[in-house]
């Protein structure tokens, strides 16, 4: 059983354009589900709403046009719960249609590192001392006419120079933090303390598991995992920009312990039950320039 630190209250700062919201987030056990089917491995087989197969699918193709940046990414874990999406609305633009899963939408905290960032064409170098970063973001799933993307609540880096850019290029809820990881054959040490306002923290341990097969369309893996976009908003208006990768070559995981405040921070309850955990070990990521939709 997991250790969270959740707010007793339901006062909590919330950064500017976010409304606090007080709810309580619901468990889901991927392997315990009873209503619905799930592959021999227990991967769920659960149908998606909303979207057609094939606008989940036409979003992984690679964008025209040149990208903007390269990353590459790792030691990432996927941690997701299951949240009704009446208790996410009033913290999305209503211009965004909130995406769900079996009836309900999805909040996740993902925590990994990044290397190899550097500008595009593939030319240009990597800069020493701004190539690399610890991130962790709270997140959720979102479309907007019919193309799916991610919604990100709050993104923490060690990075200034990135918190810098990723607000004024991307929109994004950028936030300064010290961030530690460390790793010990297949176990993983995360610990985060959120430096700006509202104050926010992570610690988790987890150990790396087996590689499962790669997520189709219909399972809840490809649903939390395969995002080939990212939504932000400025001023009324909504952005789009685009992604490209690889599928994700995901791996089983297990948590040792956890105590977070990151969804506690955006005025959320803290979340009940065990997490949906996947984990990635690598993948190479071209991002394309922001666009407004």
């Amino acid at each position: 059983m997991l250790n969270y630190v959740a707010h007793l209250g339901y006062k909590h700062f919330v950064p500017p354009g976010l409304k606090p919201v007080s709810c309580k987030l619901f468990c889901y056990h991927a392997q315990q589900q009873q209503t619905n089917g799930a592959l021999s491995d227990g991967r769920c087989m659960i149908k998606p709403g909303h979207l057609s197969e094939l606008e989940r699918l036409t979003i992984r193709e690679r964008p025209k046009g040149q990208p903007l940046m390269h990353q590459s990414w790792g030691k990432l874990l996927f941690m997701h719960w299951r949240v009704e999406a009446s208790e996410l609305r009033m913290l999305i633009p209503e211009g965004l249609e909130i995406d769900t899963f079996d009836g309900t939408a999805w909040i996740g905290i993902i925590p990994f590192t990044m290397w190899d960032i550097r500008a595009l064409p593939p030319f240009m170098p990597a800069v020493p001392g701004l190539s690399s970063a610890h991130e962790l973001n709270v997140r959720t799933y979102v479309y907007y006419d019919g193309v799916p993307g991610v919604w990100f609540f709050s993104l923490d880096c060690n990075s200034t120079a990135a918190v810098i850019a990723a607000r004024t290029f991307y929109h994004l809820p950028y936030y300064n933090a010290k961030i530690d990881l460390e790793q010990s054959g297949h176990t993983i040490d995360y610990a985060l303390q959120r430096t700006d306002q509202p104050a926010a923290h992570f610690q988790g341990s987890w150990n790396i598991g087996e590689t499962i097969p790669f997520s189709h369309p219909d399972s809840l893996e490809f649903f939390l995992t395969e995002r080939y976009c990212l939504y932000s908003e400025k001023d009324g208006d909504l952005y789009r920009a685009r992604i490209f990768h690889q599928p994700w070559p995901l791996q089983k995981a297990t948590m040792n312990s956890c105590k977070s405040t990151m969804i506690e921070s955006l005025g959320l309850r803290s979340r009940e039950g065990e997490p949906v955990l996947n984990y990635a070990e690598s993948l190479d990521v071209d991002i394309w320039a922001i666009k407004r939709v």
